[in-house]
Parts: structure tokens; C-alpha cells; sequence
């Protein structure tokens, strides 16, 4: 499945103002907890960061309140490098702690852990989320429903449009996941 989105960090200091903005121009959803587990396998490549921690290629397991999800991502870049969307597979899986131990013991490593509150909202358009990030701080993710979109840029500046209309103080977009941020302000050894 293919995921259009755009992250940005948010640099109003009153998140309020952001949570009052969206519920006037979105539907909330809900509040969730969130951890996501990065894992690598030593022997490939494509599942390790680079020198600059960016990570092309993920496998991760997800715990979203009393539901666990088993994730694999390609990112697609553009000539630049700049990164344009990711083929997402993801499923259900019932016992959290049975996936992890099957990890474990087909020799995947903890990569990094990203510990996070989710404020879920939603248009039309699109599926949005505040992100309360342990040790990096507030994200807005904008995310858009068109899974068969074959115009990723166009796609791309309409959700900037969409962000741009909230006229609320947000970063120009990351340009990388929120794994890479903490592999940058951490080091590879969480």
C-alpha cells in the first residue's frame, strides 16, 4: 500500500492551539499509545541505517493500545534523495510477545524504540495525527487516503496546502521518519 504523507514538527509552544485548530477543521478520533520496535538483521543491509542514520528499508512491530501490527516499508526517494512516500505491508498479529520472541530468535536486533501519544483526527482527504514523541517532542503527520495515487508530488502539495491552511507554526517537512530523529539524537545504542 502506498503512504503519501508529510511530517512536520510543531513549533507553536501552546499544542492546545493545534488540538482546537484541528477540531474545527477535522473529526477527532481518539487518543492512542503508541510504541513502535525497529528491528535489523546483521547479515541485511537494506535493514540497517546508514552512516547519516537514514533508513530506506524498516521492519517494525507495533503495540497501538491492546492491538499489535508486524510492519514492513520500502521508501521511495526522488532523484535528490529527498524521500516521496513508502510501500507499506501491514497485518494484525495477536500475541504481541510471541512476535517479539520470534524475532528475537530469528536473530533480529532492537534497532531503535519510538515511544509516542497519538492524537488521531481525520477529513476527507485525509488521516491526521498529533504526535506526542518521548525525547523528540510534538509531530503532525498528515497522511493521504489516496492508497492508488500515481501523482505523488501533486499529492504531496495538497496536503502542504491542507497544512498551510492551519495556520499554525509548523517546520518545513522532516524529510525523514521519526526512528532516523532518534538515531540522530541518540546514536545507534538506544
Amino acid at each position: 500500500m502506498k503512504e503519501v504523507e508529510i511530517l512536520v514538527k510543531v513549533l507553536d509552544d501552546n499544542i492546545d492551539n493545534l488540538m482546537d485548530v484541528l477540531k474545527k477543521n477535522s473529526n477527532f478520533i481518539k487518543k492512542s499509545q503508541v510504541m513502535d520496535i525497529y528491528y535489523y538483521d546483521e547479515n541485511r543491509i537494506e535493514l540497517k541505517p546508514d552512516s547519516n542514520f537514514r533508513i530506506t528499508k524498516c521492519f517494525r512491530v507495533r503495540k497501538k493500545d491492546d492491538k499489535s501490527y508486524i510492519t514492513y516499508k520500502d521508501d521511495v526517494f526522488d532523484t535528490n534523495g529527498i524521500w516521496l512516500y513508502s510501500n507499506e505491508e501491514e497485518t494484525e498479529i495477536i500475541d504481541y510477545n510471541v512476535i517479539r520472541n520470534i524475532i528475537k530468535k530469528l536473530g533480529f536486533k532492537k534497532l531503535v524504540t519510538v515511544d509516542m501519544v497519538k492524537y488521531f483526527f481525520e477529513t476527507s482527504d485525509y488521516n491526521i495525527a498529533i504526535e506526542d514523541v518521548k525525547k523528540l517532542g510534538y509531530f503532525l503527520e498528515v497522511e493521504s487516503k489516496n492508497r492508488s495515487c500515481s501523482d505523488v508530488i501533486s499529492e504531496k502539495k495538497k496536503i502542504q496546502s491542507f497544512l498551510n491552511s492551519l495556520n499554525i507554526k509548523l517546520s518545513d517537512e522532516v524529510n525523514s521518519g521519526k526512528p532516523e530523529l532518534l538515531l540522530k539524537k541518540l546514536g545507534i545504542e538506544e
